[in-house]
Order: C-alpha cells, then structure tokens, then sequence
C-alpha cells in the first residue's frame, strides 16, 4: 500500500467569497483601494488609534499604509478588510473579516475624530451581518485590550461573549498587554438599535 492512500484529504475551510461593498444609512464600506493610503497614514499616526491594536506599528505613516494595501487590495486573500467611508467616499476608518489561524476574526479602527458617533457599532454591525448570511454556521472572533471597554461594550451589545483572557504584543506600545477573548457564535447577532 501506498503512503499516499494512508493520507487524510486537505480540507479546506468554506470562504465567504469576494468582499461586499455594504451601505448603511450614514456609511459605506467598500474594499479598500491604494489611494486609500494617506488617508489610512493618517488615522493609524494618531497614538491614540494605534495604542488599542496590536498588528500596528507606531510611528506609522503612507509607506506603512501602502505596504499593507497591497496585498489586501490584490484580490487573492479571503479576507474582507473594508474602507468605512461616509458618503463623501473619504476614508476614515477599517472594519474587517480576516481568516487566522483557521478561524474568522474581526478587527476595526476609527480615525479618532469621527469616535463617538456611533459609526463603528454601525459599521461592525453591517460586516458581520453580511458576513453571517455568507457563512451561516461559522462563529466569528475577536477580542479587545483591557483598557479599551468602549470597544468591549460595542461588541457585547452586538451578541459577542468573553471566552477568556490572556496577554498580547501590541506593537505600538512596544510591550505585552492585557487582552480579552471573545467570540460571536452563529445566530446569536443582536439587532442594532436604530436612535
């Protein structure tokens, strides 16, 4: 017998097809474009923005922004980065379905002068929901640094539960920092409450 009979078929994981271009009532997400770049360089120079995510570095700047566009915007990633855009299409922010470690996790940034508006519970809303009719059965992921309970918050009122906590490199900050697990299992998506 041969060793190829004995081994087990790849199986690969269900995608969600080509990003989605979603409209809300204040928002439009779209897949994200290389003129997206200063744009980006200047949300993610703000310490404030890049001090809560832990894959940015700090300084960032265009090149920065660039280096990342590119592949996200060569179509051959799963993934489902989004621009969050008003409808004058500036960019102001990112709102994303990524595939890691064989499971789905959701990521977002607002640059900080468009915060506490509402946009990002909008915005994150709006993915996941779209993302949840592609990929019914699949519970998405995330998680938040301990200092950050407006995001926790955010994603609780969404449906999203605490899984546990641990420890993290945030490249910013330059040090590990305390980060809660959490996931949004299928079906349990709470409507958004229009105001």
């Amino acid at each position: 017998m041969s060793t190829t009979a004995l081994q087990r078929p790849e199986v690969k994981p269900m995608m969600p097809g080509p990003a989605p271009v979603i409209s809300t009532a204040r928002l439009t997400l779209r897949p994200h474009r290389l003129s997206d770049a200063p744009g980006i360089a200047e949300s993610l120079s703000d310490f404030a923005v890049t001090r809560m995510l832990s894959r940015v570095p700090a300084p960032f700047d265009r090149q920065d922004a660039l280096d990342w566009l590119i592949p996200v915007t060569s179509g051959t990633l799963p993934d489902w980065p989004l621009a969050i855009t008003g409808k004058d299409d500036v960019h102001i922010g990112n709102v994303s379905i990524e595939l890691r470690h064989g499971r789905w996790h959701l990521g977002y940034w607002l640059n900080r002068y468009y915060w506490r508006r509402g946009y990002m519970s909008e915005a994150v809303a709006a993915i996941i929901e779209r993302f949840s009719r592609r990929m019914p059965e699949t519970p998405v992921h995330s998680g938040v640094f301990a200092d950050n309970p407006a995001s926790l918050r955010l994603q609780e009122k969404l449906g999203f539960r605490m899984t546990g906590c641990g420890e993290i490199y945030c490249f910013a900050r330059n040090t590990m920092v305390s980060h809660i697990e959490t996931v949004l299992q299928p079906g349990t998506l709470q409507p958004r409450k229009v105001a």
